[in-house]
């Protein structure tokens, strides 16, 4: 068994399903001591809502007084809902950018002062939509566009502090996200189920545990002169 991530501590966003929860197997598996934020708490999940800067300061404190400091933070959290542009309401603009890039910007600031101490890293989970236009996702694109150079630049920043700072990209990834998004998609004829079960090789979607591999990677040594790096992981869907 791999004890690359032994003596870690790490704090993982969107802990309670998809890949975030994949996030946090991968890493205890392999030797961190892993707490997790979600809306959803549970006995090794703090209750966090990400957007609120309360909540935020209260839970990553809380968790990192438990484990004694951070090594790794994991951005996962997100949300994604379909909508015509002229349906577009403002709260629901508001609120994937209050999930998807406010988030990982409370969160990368209140896990700060203990990544300084630990010289530790930051991963983002941001999405293939962050890098091309897609269909009645005119909010959750600009929230994944913006996340890339909010991490982009913190990698710059914090470059100094000896904190690195990376971005995965996913594709279509087999979570609630996609399954729940597509629930409300505007093209009725559009078959998501079948879609996802179906779909070849070059475009089919990944179980979340491809993404927790690469997030391991990136808050890995094997990385160490890596930061400020976008990573498709997408089965060549945005070549």
């Amino acid at each position: 068994m791999s004890t690359r991530f032994e003596g870690k501590r790490a704090l993982v966003t969107g802990a309670a399903g998809g890949v975030g929860q994949s996030t946090v197997e991968l890493l205890t598996h392999e030797g961190a001591v892993v707490v997790g934020l979600d809306l959803s708490p549970s006995d090794d999940i703090l209750a966090c809502d990400v957007s609120d800067e309360t909540s935020v300061r209260a839970a990553v404190e809380q968790a990192a007084e438990r484990m004694g400091g951070l090594d790794i933070v994991v951005n996962v959290a997100g949300i994604d809902q379909f909508r015509r542009f002229e349906d577009l309401d403002v709260a629901t603009w508001q609120r994937h950018l209050g999930v998807n890039l406010t988030g990982p910007m409370l969160v990368s600031q209140a896990s700060l002062p203990h990544l300084r101490a630990s010289k530790g890293n930051i991963v983002t989970i941001a999405s293939i939509a962050g890098l091309r236009a897609q269909p009645y996702q005119a909010a959750y694109c600009a929230s994944k566009a913006g996340v890339i150079l909010l991490m982009k630049s913190l990698a710059l920043e914090l470059a100094a502090d000896g904190i690195r700072v990376n971005t995965i990209c996913p594709g279509g990834v087999q979570t609630d996200l996609p399954t729940n998004a597509a629930a409300e998609h505007p093209d009725s004829d559009l078959d998501w189920g079948l879609l996802m079960e179906t779909a070849g090789a070059r475009y089919g979607f990944m179980p979340p545990s491809d993404i927790a591999d690469a997030v391991a990677y990136l808050a890995s040594d094997a990385a160490s002169s890596v930061t400020g790096a976008v990573l498709s992981v997408d089965r060549g869907t945005a070549c």
